[in-house]
């Protein structure tokens, strides 16, 4: 049995096994799907103006140009700077639970029960402090 060629390179002539971790690579389908999501997320909230660009950067840190590429769909959006567009947009958080196949509504309905439970607390400090 031969062995498997993805995981061995040839050095000098001879089969040397691969170091290092493999790396799968995300479909490109998926990727632009992703790309364009975030797009139209950006586009719902902000619209497409040069004012958009400037809040994108404002909210992320990221250049002007990142921020263009971002609203124009043409360029994927980083990890760190999803999660701070997602702090501010929430058509981008929306947006990125969709990606994710999430359920939009069970997030909601933790916030309810958050909320609830805060409002609890609330009452009851109020109370001690009244007394």
């Amino acid at each position: 049995m031969l062995p498997t060629p993805e995981l061995y390179a040839v050095e000098d002539g001879n089969m040397v096994p691969m170091k290092g971790t493999i790396v799968r690579h995300t479909g490109t389908r998926f990727r632009s799907r992703f790309t364009h999501e975030i797009a139209a997320a950006l586009k719902l909230e902000l619209g497409q103006s040069a004012r958009s660009a400037k809040t994108i950067m404002r909210w992320t840190g990221s250049s002007e140009r990142a921020a263009k590429y971002w609203l124009a769909g043409t360029r994927t959006i980083s990890g760190p700077q999803l999660v701070l567009l997602a702090q501010h947009s929430d058509a981008v958080f929306q947006a990125f639970l969709t990606l994710a196949k999430r359920d939009v509504s069970g997030v909601s309905l933790e916030l309810d029960a958050a909320e609830a439970a805060m409002n609890r607390a609330i009452a009851i400090l109020r109370a001690v402090r009244d007394h």
